[in-house]
């Protein structure tokens, strides 16, 4: 006999109620792709070309654009950059919620972004979501005029000092980490990279080549980056939320293999679809208990989004 209606809902409900868990207990990290940017940024499969490298510059002349459009007021903004540009903003909000009601005896009120993205729909998600939360926010950059991106940077944590020196209060604070490069990153003199509030014309990035692994390690910037995701996942009790990355990416795959041999480690893989979690298990290619590769039908929703992930965060049924 199948189960009935409640009997689904109640399983949906408790799935549910353990993701929300694992958020508000751990030490939490997330781990977000393309998936999650789209449909304002096309797939690298939508492009229609033969030739790698032209594939890949339609696809950064695209993000270019659309993170342009982002940051500048007088461009009209289209449906889906909007629409794309609110699924971030609630998302960081879910965020800064949960780090806002963790106990930080138990964990810190950190929480740890990383994405393979250039564009710039976290930056601008964040810009509108700062203003009115006390969400501290760290890319990486070092300096005023000129920012620099310094990996040394990330090791900070802030708190708020009553004003007769009372109290200590830890502020909820988001890391944002970008392994492949930006779009408003620019090299400047010698192996500088400095973070500009604007697109640039040749912006620091790796192209989605296959060979992400060896353009990544020869430049120590993104070694730095991909260091601190792999410190990040050997943290005693931390959980990495995955969204909109199908681990294509061999480097990442064999990093977060890696970290499933630390037992405390839970990595929750938000699958778009069935087909989704059948490419992820393939591209893992692993059998670990502490790997949930989460479909659709297991949260009672058509396809598994950003937006999906916030609602968990939100506690909404």
């Amino acid at each position: 006999m199948g189960q009935d209606s409640n009997e689904i809902r109640e399983k949906i409900l408790e799935q549910r109620k353990m993701l929300r868990e694992l958020a508000m207990t751990k030490q939490l990290n997330f781990l977000i792709g393309s998936g999650a940017s789209y449909p304002a940024i096309p797939l690298m499969s939508d492009i229609k070309e033969d030739d790698m490298k032209e594939k890949n510059r339609k696809l950064l002349e695209k993000i270019k654009d659309v993170s342009k459009s982002l940051i500048c007021p007088n461009k009209n903004k289209e449906k889906n950059n909007s629409d794309v540009l609110n699924s971030y903003e609630n998302f960081i909000l879910a965020v800064s919620d949960v780090l806002n009601n963790a106990n930080s005896r138990q964990t810190p009120r950190e929480a740890t972004l990383f994405t393979t993205n250039y564009d710039l729909f976290i930056e601008k998600a964040l810009d509108s979501v700062l203003e009115n939360t006390s969400l501290v926010f760290n890319d990486g950059a070092r300096g005023y005029f000129n920012r620099y991106l310094d990996g040394s940077n990330y090791n900070k944590s802030v708190s708020y000092r009553g004003l007769n020196n009372n109290y200590i209060d830890e502020l909820p604070s988001l890391s944002l980490i970008k392994p492949h490069g930006s779009v408003n990153w620019e090299r400047a003199d010698g192996d500088k990279i400095v973070i500009k509030n604007r697109v640039v014309g040749n912006p620091v990035v790796v192209p989605p080549t296959g060979y992400e692994d060896e353009a990544t390690f020869l430049n120590n910037h993104f070694h730095d980056m991909l260091r601190i995701f792999q410190l990040e996942l050997d943290k005693p009790q931390s959980v990495l939320f995955v969204v909109g990355f199908s681990f294509q990416d061999k480097h990442i795959g064999k990093m977060v293999k890696r970290a499933l041999k630390n037992r405390e480690l839970v990595i929750v893989c938000f699958c778009f679809d069935e087909n989704a979690k059948i490419n992820i298990s393939k591209n893992l290619d692993v059998k670990s208990g502490n790997l949930k590769l989460i479909t659709p039908e297991e949260l009672g929703e058509e396809k598994l989004t950003l937006n999906s992930l916030t609602k968990i965060l939100k506690g909404d049924n």
